[in-house]
């Protein structure tokens, strides 16, 4: 088992969505990721924040294991993020969003960070994410995601960066925005055409598609009778995916299908309740639970 270091954002969300109204909850997609990474491995938060993060949220993050010596507070009010799923609880609807102390964010990796084997870019700017590769220089196995504005905004850098990867986390809408094409078997060709052996495409609930140049392999999501909150379930995946990865510690054809079902299987909990409530009240054990029952229908 290896560690992982993760580099994003740490936030405070307010949601509305068709199950209620929560204001200024935990969120960010570096939370996401490292506390659903922590049931597989022992995982390494970089992100910042401002003098008013509560300190409840530092103990809640804390209480799943997640080393927060990389979390800087700084003067200044935290990232903040409203969005609504009331028209579609497949697409978030942004109505607000507050950069803060995050609009000035350069990692500081504590040095034994930048031994990490495993390492997750979540979305940031790519000139950040080139910013930190050229910190850890050396075998890694490196995972990134970014989203549309810097597909639109900074292309060049972005594809920059993910030719340093190993592997890049996007969703469908993204996907074909990157690659232009609206084929999805194409898209995932195209990704790998900049420089990655693999890629994901993450489709919400109609599962992933892990790509590379040997395979191709579909799962599904896994059903769930009710969703109140879609926040943070790519990141929930990728922290699934890669912890599963670091666990194991091995990359072959095996491994890497596994983890996507690993990633469908956490992201299922963090939809089920607002923020990361859900995963505070499970264990290894229901997780575990889940992977057996997602598998047995898959085989039937």
């Amino acid at each position: 088992m290896k560690e992982i270091l993760v580099i994003g954002s740490v936030a405070l969300d307010t949601i509305t969505s068709p199950s209620g109204y929560s204001k200024e909850i935990l969120g960010g997609s570096a939370t996401y990721f490292s506390i659903s990474a922590s049931f597989f491995a022992p995982v390494n938060l970089v992100a910042t924040v401002g003098m008013d993060f509560p300190e409840k949220h530092k103990k809640t993050i804390k209480s799943f294991g997640v080393n927060l010596e990389g979390l800087e507070v700084k003067e200044g009010r935290t990232f903040r993020w409203e969005g609504s799923y009331v028209k579609d609880l497949n697409c978030a609807e942004t109505i607000e969003t507050q950069l803060n102390v995050f609009a000035e964010f350069k990692p500081l990796l504590p040095k034994r960070y930048e031994k990490s084997k495993y390492v997750f870019l979540a979305n940031i700017d790519p000139d950040l994410q080139i910013f930190i590769l050229k910190k850890i220089a050396g075998k890694r196995f490196i995972g990134c995601d970014s989203m549309n504005h810097w597909i639109k905004n900074k292309n060049k850098p972005l594809k920059n960066m993910i030719k340093k990867t190993s592997i890049i986390f996007l969703n469908d809408l993204e996907a074909k925005m990157l690659s232009g094409e609206s084929n999805m078997l194409k898209a995932g060709r195209h990704l790998l055409s900049l420089g990655p052996k693999f890629a994901v495409v993450k489709r919400g609930e109609y599962g992933a598609i892990l790509f590379s140049k040997d395979f191709v392999f579909m799962a599904p999501a896994y059903l769930l009778e009710d969703v109140k909150d879609p926040t943070g379930a790519g990141d929930t995946f990728a922290g699934g995916f890669m912890g599963y990865l670091a666990k194991m510690d091995k990359i072959s054809e095996g491994t890497m299908k596994n983890a996507l079902i690993w990633g469908s299987v956490m992201a299922s909990f963090a939809v089920q309740d607002f923020s990361i409530n859900r995963f505070l009240k499970i264990t290894k054990k229901d997780v575990n639970k889940r992977y057996k029952t997602f598998v047995r229908v898959q085989r039937l």
